[in-house]
């Protein structure tokens, strides 16, 4: 596992040092509710992900949301995890940054290699990131900006066609890459199983079963995920009221909103934002 959630901001990083050796990958692959760029600074690392790879130096891992994935081996590991919620960006700002991810759920490599000339670049604004996000008085806009810089050398590394481990064998659309990727567009608006379903030509009950095989969460669980983590980004961003917030994630009605999120963070949306902007 990399990160078990993202915590209360809708952006992470962080460093990872492995054992010299690592010979016994995880019994099931992780699948996580965020995008993950594993950015590989030193040793090398055999990952599961569409396939088989090794990843050495100046490689970068791109791990959307729902994609299973596990490390087989490693031998003096050292990663960069950068972890982000991809439902918080704005899709007609962020489109042609998020390009990439879409490739790789459709079956494209995930691993791009930095040319050498960017990757000192690269590393340093994970180090940023790492830096902004424990600093007093940390701006969540900072943290964006660095996070589209980060994207933009994941687009011009594709495109200069910088050479990467040998793709796996071009795997058609999968229903669930088709749904995941609905889900994200649409969460944040009125969004139904059945509307899912719809969107990928299958039954509610096939959805709903492949997504859960495939991620080990159901259809609603994603949407709620989308849901929420947008709710925290907006609660500790923004000065918006609770109802306008239940309203902005998908709910028409503030009180569903709030029992949901007491579900979810063991307290309602105010109690959350006023002990995490003290303790910020």
């Amino acid at each position: 596992m990399i990160f078990d959630d993202l915590g209360p901001t809708p952006i992470r990083v962080m460093r990872q040092a492995g054992p010299l050796e690592c010979l016994r990958p995880p019994r099931t692959p992780a699948v996580h509710t965020f995008v993950v760029l594993a950015l590989h600074v030193g040793g090398r690392t055999r990952v599961e992900h569409h396939g088989e790879f090794e990843l050495r130096a100046g490689h970068l891992h791109l791990i959307p949301a729902g994609d299973a994935h596990r490390v087989l081996s490693a031998s003096g590991p050292e990663v960069w995890k950068l972890a982000f919620c991809r439902s918080c960006l704005d899709p007609d700002r962020y489109g042609q940054l998020l390009a990439p991810l879409d490739r790789v759920r459709q079956g494209a490599s995930p691993v791009v290699e930095l040319p050498t000339a960017r990757q000192a670049y690269v590393l340093d604004l994970f180090r940023e990131l790492d830096r902004e996000q424990t600093a007093a008085g940390a701006m969540p806009v900072v943290a964006e900006s660095l996070l589209a810089l980060v994207l933009a050398e994941v687009v011009r590394a594709r495109g200069a066609g910088a050479a990467a481990p040998p793709p796996p064998p071009r795997q058609p659309p999968s229903l669930v890459a088709d749904a995941l990727a609905f889900i994200e567009a649409r969460c944040l608006g009125p969004l139904t199983l059945n509307e899912v379903a719809q969107a990928v030509r299958r039954t509610p009950a096939h959805v709903t079963t492949a997504v859960k095989q495939a991620t080990g969460r159901t259809v609603v669980a994603w949407i709620v995920e989308g849901r929420m983590a947008e709710a925290r980004r907006r609660l500790l961003a923004t000065d918006e009221y609770v109802d306008a917030i239940a309203e902005r994630v998908g709910y028409a009605d503030p009180s569903h909103f709030v029992r949901l999120f007491r579900r979810h963070h063991g307290a309602t949306p105010a109690a959350w934002r006023a002990r995490h902007r003290s303790a910020g």
